[in-house]
């Protein structure tokens, strides 16, 4: 485990010509009235996992049919594309487009769903690690899968290729120099999440804990949390010891690629943060923690137990929240009002 405190808190952006996250949720809110799918999720009370004073977990897993936050991503950007295309927009509005990405997870069923709803085609890249189940997932939902390269950089290079050569539509959900309008719009799909867990939220929390991969859920919730609540949290983000992006990066001052092993939060194991959450979170997070795969999934058995199973990726900041050395370092006692978020569902 390795914590730092945020330098940067309030201060400048790190990647000066990249957007901070949006907070626009009434812009979400009122395309997702349109879909009868997109009912709020439960803010669940998980008080029994650790000793403090109220522990609230936001639970994703059933967000739109998709089993995870990513639903609001994605499906998001197609779903403004059509309307802004259309003023009745319907299975047949985006005929003709194709939206190509790269997936590790759930980001590639969100690009799948969103353009099979609106008659688009969508063709998602995996690596050679990712299971065949979730290709079926995929396939599914009327995606085209492709198997391409060893690892998540790999197939996103080729996924970017095959948009270039294709003239096709890349829907990312990270961002980096050069790509950010897109992905822009994708965290604000995000903010839904953060909107309702604060309209749920009985009291102020003083501590959020948010895992991160290339850190959209972290960026979009920790902006959307400044907005509404202002200082008052500590907001925590959480990442892999084996892939701490954010991290390091705070620790730079600057984007960095940060290597390491494979990790069993493999939706979190991204080595470059995106840089529109970068900047949002040198802003907004006040800790940067990270956490073995041993660290989180000897409290996976505990999670399920109390109605809560996740993935390892899923339950990362409520792992941190159930362990008591990094309790201390969060400062967080039995006085303490904890929100999590549980990403997505156990596979």
């Amino acid at each position: 485990m390795k914590i730092i405190s945020n330098p940067h808190r309030a201060g400048q952006k790190l990647a000066p010509s990249i957007p901070y996250p949006s907070t626009d949720a009434a812009r979400v809110a009122a395309l997702l009235s349109h879909c009868p799918a997109a009912t709020k999720t439960p803010l669940v009370d998980a008080g029994a996992l650790a000793p403090v004073s109220r522990l609230w977990v936001k639970d994703e897993r059933k967000r739109m049919n998709l089993g995870s936050f990513k639903a609001l991503g994605a499906a998001y950007v197609i779903a403004r594309h059509a309307a802004e295309k259309s003023d009745q927009p319907g299975p047949g509005t985006l005929a003709g487009a194709t939206y190509i990405t790269a997936s590790a997870g759930n980001h590639g069923m969100s690009v799948a769903a969103g353009a099979r709803m609106f008659g688009a085609k969508a063709v998602v890249h995996i690596a050679d690690t990712v299971p065949e189940s979730f290709a079926d997932r995929l396939r599914a939902q009327g995606a085209e899968v492709v198997r391409c390269g060893a690892d998540y950089a790999a197939s996103m290079e080729a996924a970017s290729a095959a948009a270039r050569d294709n003239g096709w539509i890349l829907l990312s959900d990270s961002s980096w120099d050069g790509y950010f309008e897109l992905p822009y719009i994708l965290m604000e799909g995000y903010v839904q999440m953060a909107a309702e867990a604060a309209e749920q939220c009985p009291e102020v929390p003083t501590h959020i804990l948010l895992q991160a991969g290339v850190g959209g859920l972290a960026g979009a919730v920790a902006a959307y949390a400044r907005k509404v609540w202002g200082d008052a949290p500590k907001i925590i983000v959480v990442e892999p010891e084996a892939a701490p992006a954010l991290q390091a990066s705070i620790a730079a001052g600057k984007c960095v690629f940060a290597d390491g092993p494979d990790s069993v939060m493999g939706r979190l194991d991204c080595k470059e943060p995106s840089l529109i959450a970068l900047n949002g979170l040198a802003r907004d997070a006040d800790l940067f923690l990270t956490l073995s795969d041993d660290d989180v999934s000897a409290r996976l058995g505990a999670m399920a137990e109390a109605g809560l199973e996740t993935t390892a990726s899923g339950g990362a900041g409520l792992a941190a929240v159930m362990n008591g050395e990094a309790r201390k370092a969060m400062s967080i006692d039995e006085h303490s009002r904890v929100l999590c978020i549980l990403s997505e569902i156990a596979e």
